[in-house]
């Protein structure tokens, strides 16, 4: 949790009484948990400084084992938990913890194919780039240009894309193109000259854009190549894009629509072997100030996580 409101350094372990399971929750050994860039600006204060909310718990995705049951407890599915499952949820307030008492409800089934880190960094950048898809209404035949394709909300955007038919041509640094191209996406450096570059990459045109990185580039590229503003989103550019008339999500009634309602399928596919879930570190809890300042340098190609 963060004891006052800063960086890496004021990330700490603070002993809290356990929880009793009431109806319908249950306790959660916590196996892994994970850190996000969201996380980051809460500790940092960007969300607000209510002196009252310190110290603050940190964190909202985590897989485990559940260890005890209220009354009751109907997982997200609608299937009745009990001590042993293994489930994983995401939107759960100071899942950074040892050990989690939660609704069921919010609660899934972590397949047996997902370690537990994997199952812990699904659905926050899964249902992140499910909702970034949805908005531009991306889908088979389209050409989809994604700026931060070597992130870990752009990797998954790009598997996304390619799963339902699209063409994916992400921007990245060198050092990612040939993981990139493995995978199915046409790499792309950025800097200047990038319009020219996705040009002739893609003679028939794009036909959306999915902005993971926030640059002035991202968006003007993309607002350049995309012939319809409202096929074009961020997740971080807000001002500039809502001027351009371009997309974005973020948090409110639409998020909480379609973020929840995509961690079912989220699941299934990554079970089925469709989605892989890329852990670019894991920490012991006791160092969780070091994950937290390699989330906040803002170079992780992939998720990274906390073990307790």
């Amino acid at each position: 949790m963060a004891t006052a409101w800063g960086g890496a350094e004021v990330i700490g372990l603070t002993d809290v009484p356990a929880v009793p399971p009431g109806p319908g929750e249950v306790v959660v050994a916590v196996r892994a948990t994970a850190v996000s860039p969201f996380d980051v600006k809460r500790a940092q204060g960007l969300l607000g400084r209510d002196p009252g909310a310190l110290p603050l718990r940190l964190g909202n995705e985590m897989a485990g084992v559940v260890t005890a049951v209220g009354p009751g407890p109907v997982s997200f599915e609608g299937e009745r938990l009990a001590v042993g499952d293994e489930v994983l949820g995401h939107w759960l307030p100071g899942a950074q913890a040892e050990q989690l008492t939660v609704p069921a409800r919010v609660l899934l089934r972590k397949p047996p194919r997902l370690g537990f880190p994997e199952a812990a960094a699904l659905l926050g950048s899964g249902t992140t780039a499910t909702h970034a898809l949805e908005a531009v209404g991306a889908g088979e035949g389209d050409v989809v240009l994604l700026h931060g394709a070597g992130g870990a909300v752009g990797g998954m955007v790009a598997q996304l894309a390619l799963l339902c038919g699209a063409q994916v041509i992400g921007t990245a640094s060198a050092a990612r193109h040939a993981r990139l191209r493995a995978s199915g996406v046409t790499p792309v450096a950025y800097g200047e000259g990038l319009e020219e570059r996705v040009r002739a990459l893609a003679p028939g045109g794009v036909t959306a854009a999915v902005d993971t990185a926030g640059t002035d580039e991202a968006l003007s590229v993309s607002l350049a190549l995309v012939p319809e503003p409202g096929r074009v989103v961020t997740m971080v550019n807000y001002a500039a894009a809502q001027a351009a008339g371009a997309r974005t999500i973020g948090p409110g009634g639409e998020t909480e629509r379609v973020r929840p309602a995509a961690r079912p399928g989220l699941v299934r596919q990554a079970a089925a072997g469709e989605l892989t879930v890329e852990i670019e570190a894991a920490f012991p809890l006791e160092e969780a100030r070091s994950a937290y300042a390699l989330q906040a340098g803002g170079h992780a190609g992939g998720r990274i996580v906390l073990l307790p």
